[in-house]
């Protein structure tokens, strides 16, 4: 860890990171867009995630999540830890593309959901909240008969708008924003930076180089290395 950069961490007053795959890869969960990844092993996963298949396909729609998207084994990383400490501490928040619930279980506070939560799932009937094992052994409400659904963004579905206004809140707030595991080409998270407080100082954390418009200071590293040399 550079002592310039270690700095920036200290002095900063409040720090927004903004997350992707690349924080949860070091939990065993694939980046979908990875050489490897769901969507370059099967040019059709955007089709069986979005909400056009859900409503015309929602058996095939439940198997793919099912078989796909769930991986309840998971534990949060250094990265989730670390970054859960200093919102802990009132220092930080996190906005993230990530819905796979480890920041939650991470203990983060200040915390933005950007594209939903897997394990937060709802009947679509009555509206009631149900435990995700639930939704894992059937996709019907056992209360209703109405249809389950996990709460995250299909593609062709709109971004919850507390959830934008939230994370254009923290980034007019932070004096330091920090990019973790992402490349920042998904809109319209990536647009977020647009909104930043534009006297913040800017840091990516990425294995691939990022480019952008304004200056920012490039550390190109795995995050978990990174994190484990950060003092929170």
């Amino acid at each position: 860890m550079e002592q310039q950069i270690q700095q920036l961490f200290d002095n900063a007053k409040q720090i927004v990171f903004l997350t992707g795959a690349g924080v949860s890869t070091a939990s065993g969960i694939p980046d979908f867009r990875s050489a490897n990844g769901l969507y370059t092993k099967d040019k059709n996963a955007e089709y069986y995630l979005s909400h056009r298949y859900f409503e015309s396909d929602p058996d095939g729609f439940y198997q793919f999540a099912k078989d796909n998207l769930y991986f309840p084994e998971a534990k949060p990383n250094i990265i989730h830890t670390k970054q859960a400490q200093l919102t802990q501490q009132g220092k930080a928040a996190v906005i993230t593309q990530n819905i796979d619930n480890l920041y939650e279980v991470a203990g983060t506070k200040n915390l933005v959901d950007f594209h939903g939560n897997l394990f937060n799932v709802y009947c679509e009937k009555c509206h009631q909240s149900v435990d995700w094992h639930d939704y894992l052994t059937s996709r019907i409400h056992q209360g209703c008969g109405g249809p389950l659904r996990p709460d995250v963004v299909l593609y062709d579905e709109g971004i919850n708008q507390n959830n934008i206004q939230q994370s254009l809140d923290y980034l007019q707030e932070a004096d330091l924003v920090v990019i973790v595991g992402t490349s920042m080409r998904v809109y319209p998270f990536a647009g977020l930076l647009d909104y930043r407080n534009r006297s913040a100082q800017v840091v990516a954390v990425n294995q691939q180089p990022l480019q952008f418009s304004f200056p920012f200071t490039m550390v190109q590293q795995d995050a978990v290395e990174f994190f484990n040399d950060l003092t929170v």
